[in-house]
């Protein structure tokens, strides 16, 4: 995909505006770190040449000035909410995410874990980092929240929470996904330090909506788009516009929480010090954009993802209706179409010419479609002996190392161990490989075979490539596409009748 995003003039400019604003409260900020701290692939989708970790690359150059606090919602925990580009629970997320800032020369100063109700889920989540010697604290939910300015603003408000010590002047407190409580855990903190004579304040990083663009640019209603079962959506900040006469973008809970957050900051610091939500924020995305016709066509095909998502979320009884519905209606705002993604027909193509040569395979017929990075589509189809997904890779890694079709990728000893096992000692059905069998089998091939050797080289060029699948990818299938970093979407069909796959 065409670049249009400056990676490196916005790490500069979004450092240097973090050490302003920390400056200004006398060199103590708390700041709330909203989107995904590490791996944020919907940024890197919708803003081509953004840096997935670009956040954690900001935090490297402040880390001398910086102390990280995790933040993790309780009612998560309990209910396993699935972080859906892992394919994780969040506790398991927020596991990871320590593991990954320990990876650059990080750590976390505590961990946090917000409107604590005992549940017994999430006291064993606290049991397992305490003993791995992490610090755990643990907020009860606000009384008189949000109303009760006077009470939440309190010893029994937020002084009942345990005061975080913090050495830092910038403290970073982040999360896995949304509504995870770091505003509360943020003004908690504000409240003690105002108590103890600091004079500490608060300000927002958060990548989307940006607020320099205009309410309806792509980018922005790709946001809308990634929070649709949420139901976010971007609005005009007319604080803003009110204080400066100047139009801003923001969304809907920001403008709906910010009155009382003027309020709270005014009840503790004894002044107001933001006159809007994009006051309280410091972004700098929107300078980064250097190319606003790559950005725009980038954002467009990240509508038509979620869509495929929501619609097999919903397939999956994971989602409801209206979240889909939600998603359509984005997608028609801006003219974009399913077919508008490259490699859809061509993945019917290959469902379709599966049955016309079914080869003795009975059941559901599948097709799979990859667009390289130069531009070539290539095609997979399922078989008995593998799923749609590893004929696709193994076509593609072909066509990257000009290995004619008519060679073997895959010796047929290795195949027949390998559904042996799967048939008479895993007593499984369904005996074709799917995509981390047919790697795994490649790579065990690749040791004897010049062919599989030239065609493993060639994995990591598939990744950021685009593809797409005509039913819902197992999970073998899924994981394996996760690991080579591809884009994957799917039709809300499922390849089997079979309830349980794997």
């Amino acid at each position: 995909m065409k670049k249009g995003f400056d990676n490196e003039k916005y790490l500069n400019e979004q450092t240097a505006a973090i050490l302003e604003r920390v400056k200004k409260f006398d060199n103590k900020l708390y700041l709330e770190f909203g989107g995904k701290l590490i791996f944020d692939y919907h940024a890197s989708r919708v803003l081509p040449g953004f840096d997935p970790n670009v956040k954690m690359m900001l935090l490297q150059k402040l880390k001398d000035k910086a102390d990280i606090i995790l933040c993790i919602y309780a009612g998560d925990i309990e209910r396993k909410k699935i972080r859906g580009d892992f394919g994780i629970t969040y506790d398991s997320d927020a596991l990871k995410l320590i593991d990954d800032i320990r990876g650059w020369g990080l750590d976390i100063l505590a961990v946090v874990i917000t409107r604590f109700e005992d549940q017994p889920s999430v006291v064993q989540f606290k049991n397992k980092l305490e003993r791995r010697d992490i610090k755990v604290y643990t907020h009860r939910a606000t009384k008189g929240y949000p109303s009760d300015i006077d009470l939440i603003v309190s010893d029994d408000g937020y002084g009942a929470n345990p005061y975080i010590e913090t050495k830092k002047p910038l403290v970073v407190v982040t999360g896995p996904g949304p509504g995870s409580g770091k505003l509360a855990t943020c003004l908690s903190q504000l409240y003690h330090d105002h108590k103890r004579g600091i004079k500490s304040g608060y300000a927002k990083f958060e990548t989307f909506p940006i607020w320099s663009l205009p309410l309806k640019h792509p980018v922005n209603v790709a946001y809308e788009a990634a929070t649709a079962d949420i139901a976010d959506f971007n609005m005009i900040d007319n604080f803003h516009l009110e204080a400066y006469g100047k139009t801003a973008v923001n969304y809907n809970r920001d403008m709906e929480v910010f009155p009382v957050i003027r309020r709270i900051s005014e009840k503790i610091m004894g002044e107001s010090v933001y006159k809007s939500p994009t006051d309280m924020g410091v972004n700098r995305a929107g300078f980064g954009i250097f190319d606003d016709e790559a950005v725009r066509a980038a954002a467009k095909q990240e509508l038509i993802r979620r869509c495929f998502r929501y619609s097999c979320e919903y397939a999956m009884g994971l989602e409801d209706k209206e979240t889909v519905q939600r998603a359509k209606l984005i997608m028609s705002e801006l003219n974009v179409k399913l077919a508008d993604r490259t490699v859809v027909e061509p993945a019917r193509r290959a469902a379709v010419d599966a049955q016309k040569n079914k080869k003795g395979h009975e059941g559901v017929f599948c097709g799979a479609a990859i667009e390289l990075k130069d531009g070539t589509i290539v095609q997979g189809k399922n078989s008995p002996l593998m799923h749609a997904a590893s004929s696709l890779v193994l076509n593609a890694t072909k066509h990257l190392a000009d290995i004619p079709d008519n060679i073997y990728l895959l010796l047929p000893n290795v195949i027949k161990s390998i559904t042996d096992l799967k048939k008479n000692v895993f007593n499984k059905n369904a005996a074709s490989l799917n995509l981390e069998e047919t790697l795994i089998a490649l790579s065990i091939c690749a040791t004897t075979n010049p062919a599989a050797q030239l065609a493993m080289e060639k994995l990591k060029e598939l990744q950021g490539c685009e593809v797409h699948m005509t039913h819902i990818p197992t999970p073998g299938d899924e994981s394996g596409f996760r690991r080579l970093g591809v884009n994957l979407t799917a039709d809300p069909t499922f390849s089997s009748k079979d309830l349980f796959l794997t």
